[in-house]
């Protein structure tokens, strides 16, 4: 088995799913048990942050790096050329990169409680993202939350003159910076024709 493969098995693909909810499970039960109850609000406060933080995050990856920037560019692509197939970022850069981006800068600037809370957050944000992303590509939409999701999702893969609706999670970025709109369409919603 390869280390680091942009396509899966249906178990490795379940095994990264398995062990982000694992460490989301495991870093609140350590916060929970181990951290100081004279910070438990600051912690929930942090660890709310980092989960609010996560909808930025998955907007400007997959905007300006999955969309911009080679060769994350060329193995997206691959990704819209083929939606179904189980192709994903290898658990190993994923965690290195949580590692490196989040934690270990939010220990630098504050405290392990503080640190391990940012990162729970982030991590649960990025679960969310994960199970998503899967559900509007493989799962029949049973709710309005995921038929929505998948139909956003869904513009996002067949927008050809313009990219657009790059949040998986939630369009509030689009929205804000105006990447909703259909190619033609100006930002109050007339069309450029």
């Amino acid at each position: 088995m390869r280390v680091f493969t942009l396509e899966h098995s249906r178990t490795a693909y379940g095994a990264d799913i398995a062990l982000y909810g694992s460490a989301v499970l495991a870093l609140a039960a350590f916060l929970l048990l181990a951290s100081p109850h004279s910070q438990w609000l600051e912690t929930a406060a942090v660890t709310a942050a980092g989960l609010a933080s996560w909808s930025m995050i998955e907007y400007v990856l997959h905007r300006f790096i999955l969309h911009g920037l080679q060769p994350f560019k060329r193995w997206h692509a691959e990704h819209h050329h083929r939606p179904t197939a189980l192709i994903f970022t290898p658990t190993i850069l994923s965690a290195t990169l949580i590692a490196a981006l989040v934690f270990l800068p939010a220990l630098m600037l504050g405290n392990v409680w503080r640190a391990c809370a940012l990162t729970l957050g982030v991590l649960m944000g990025y679960l969310a993202y994960t199970v998503t992303h899967h559900a509007t590509h493989h799962w029949r939409a049973g709710n309005g939350w995921l038929r929505k999701r998948k139909q956003w999702h869904a513009l996002h893969h067949h927008q050809v003159e313009r990219a657009g609706y790059y949040g998986v999670t939630s369009g509030f970025w689009d929205r804000v910076f105006g990447s909703d709109k259909p190619a033609g369409t100006s930002t109050d919603g007339s069309t450029n024709r």
